[in-house]
């Protein structure tokens, strides 16, 4: 931060590594004093002294007081610690963004204005013009736009590739321009698992990182970084606020990928920043690298940091993100084994399920249960998919998922119909998908619920 992640978290965090090796630190910081992520979920990011608020303040303020010029000065040349504008940071986010940063076992991390910000930030961070990445195809759609519409007209190229495929045919779409691998843990609206090892070691063996997007999972359910991954994000929107009352994003960045190690591939880390008078992000800030390039120059230009009040909400969901996750995924699976049974369901995606393709991928990523969401369709097609949808009284039609209420939408309707019928196929949404995110109200209630729409198609 320009107090933590830039001078003060580089510092502390070189500090440490010149002291002895960073494995050691991190084993060490478990053995010793490292909380268990339910304890994390409550007691990490804001920690009072003596006599400050017990509660994470709210710093409502755009700018802050220093005495000095110089201080300002060194401020700007990222030779100091402190904030100066919210713009690019501010200590309400910096809390929430540590929490998040120790929840998911990372070195440094940074919110953002959305889920969409965090993503393009994350790439953007590594490629410029010229530059080529991969996706998978069953991301969300919103970042298959993102990704293949307007990160073009910036000529940054992303291949799309069926997730699916073997490590062999996957190889064959990385080219010498190709500078990140991205997918999704759990995809929406497909609700697909990534192999994240399988992605992971075709990334390093070309030299490059891999970018998971944890949203549905959350590090409540899996953490990528333990299989490979090299940076997390997130849409704080959905579970991590839990309440759909703030939009947000969050990037992670688990310190691993060595970027020196490909000077040539990552000009951005590894040579002269000369709006920081030369700073070299990679010598100066060691693993809190990533991050506080982000912050320094993407947060500085395009400013889409998330607002105090946002986080502060933020903090409040994720104090009991650990007790949601359980009883989303309790209730998800108890709708999944009636849809799974009833005569008028066509099929029903849910990696909870046995009969599931992504079970096995599911009980080795996320053993204590994969997310709230899941997927289905009608027999009957799209029409009968929307009068399903029209006669449900508790559950609502909305543009959001993984909230503490029940909704779905359409998304051939609703979130991808931006997407030619081709592109529909390509990531997997066919015209009668439906997407539950199933909520924390009672099973028994949601599944009344479906049952009686049912009854009415």
């Amino acid at each position: 931060m320009i107090h933590k992640f830039l001078m003060a978290l580089g510092e502390f965090y070189q500090l440490r590594i010149n002291e002895y090796p960073i494995e050691d630190w991190i084993f060490r910081k478990e053995e010793n004093m490292e909380s268990r992520i339910e304890t994390k979920c409550i007691q990490e990011g804001w920690k009072p002294k003596r006599g400050e608020p017990r509660q994470l303040p709210i710093y409502q303020s755009t700018t802050f007081k220093y005495d000095t010029s110089e201080e300002m000065g060194q401020l700007f040349d990222l030779e100091a610690e402190g904030y100066f504008y919210t713009r690019l940071q501010n200590p309400t986010n910096d809390a929430v963004a540590e929490k998040i940063c120790a929840l998911e076992g990372g070195v440094a991390a940074m919110l953002t204005s959305s889920g969409q910000a965090a993503n393009f930030y994350a790439v953007f961070n590594i490629c410029e013009a010229g530059d080529h990445f991969i996706a998978s195809s069953a991301i969300y759609g919103g970042t298959f736009n993102l990704f293949g519409v307007t990160m073009k007209k910036m000529g940054i190229e992303c291949t799309f590739v069926d997730q699916d495929l073997t490590e062999e045919e996957l190889g064959k779409y990385f080219k010498p321009n190709t500078k990140a691998v991205f997918g999704e843990t759990i995809t929406n609206p497909t609700v697909s698992v990534l192999d994240i090892e399988k992605f992971a070691r075709l990334a390093h063996s070309h030299g490059v990182p891999l970018i998971i997007d944890n949203t549905f999972a959350t590090p409540i359910n899996c953490r990528p970084f333990e299989w490979g991954a090299d940076i997390v994000t997130h849409s704080t929107t959905k579970y991590m606020d839990g309440h759909a009352v703030g939009v947000g994003g969050c990037i992670v960045d688990s310190g691993n990928f060595d970027w020196k190690s490909y000077g040539d591939k990552f000009p951005g880390l590894t040579t002269p920043d000369e709006s920081y008078h030369g700073i070299i992000y990679a010598e100066k800030f060691g693993k809190a690298a990533y991050i506080t390039k982000a912050t320094s120059q993407l947060m500085r230009d395009f400013g889409a940091i998330q607002s105090p009040q946002n986080a502060f909400y933020l903090n409040l969901g994720l104090e009991t993100l650990h007790l949601r996750m359980r009883q989303h995924c309790e209730n998800a699976l108890a709708a999944a084994r009636f849809l799974e049974k009833n005569e008028k369901v066509a099929w029903v995606n849910y990696s909870g399920l046995e009969s599931n393709k992504y079970h096995e991928l599911a009980e080795k990523y996320m053993p204590k249960g994969s997310c709230g969401v899941l997927s289905f369709g009608l027999k009957g097609g799209r029409e009968t998919a929307i009068k399903f949808m029209d006669s449900l009284q508790l559950a609502s039609i909305v543009t959001h998922v993984a909230d503490s209420k029940t909704c779905l939408l359409h998304p051939a309707s609703h979130t991808h119909r931006q997407l030619t019928d081709e592109q529909l196929r390509e990531s997997g949404v066919a015209p009668d998908l439906i997407r539950l995110s199933v909520g924390v109200e009672n099973a028994e209630d949601i599944i009344a619920d479906l049952k009686q729409a049912l009854e009415q198609i």
